[in-house]
């Protein structure tokens, strides 16, 4: 039986998020949120408030929301509540694997102790 869309996408992430160290997920507002220790780094989202996407939620440096939003509107979106904060919400069909492994990893480098980020830093 071949899994749904939702299933299929979230399967992306989890793979992604719990390969990095100290990662944990558990439900946040009746959705997959994947931490870093006690720090949020990924939130998955499936039709949040009925807005027909499959995506998640991402830390963003400073300035990459209003660059991905005006570049690909499509792909890349101001999530509701957060987005405020500079978060970046993805859409999951329009993003690619190796993409989303970027988006991925840079989330969890922003939301991780700076030891941890050094330790992990590719030589």
């Amino acid at each position: 039986m071949a899994l749904s869309r939702q299933a299929h996408q979230l399967g992306r992430v989890r793979r992604l998020c719990l390969a990095l160290p100290e990662t944990s997920e558990r439900l946040s507002h009746g959705e997959p949120t994947f931490y870093v220790r006690q720090k949020v780094f990924v939130k998955f989202a499936d039709n949040h408030h009925a807005d027909g996407r499959i995506a998640r939620w991402i830390q963003a440096p400073p300035g990459a929301q209003a660059t991905l939003t005006k570049q690909d509107p499509a792909a890349y979106f101001r999530p509701p509540y957060v987005g405020a904060k500079g978060r970046v919400g993805l859409e999951l069909g329009r993003i690619d694997d190796q993409d989303l492994a970027f988006y991925v990893q840079m989330a969890w480098e922003m939301a991780a102790p700076d030891a941890r980020v050094t330790a992990t830093a590719p030589t």
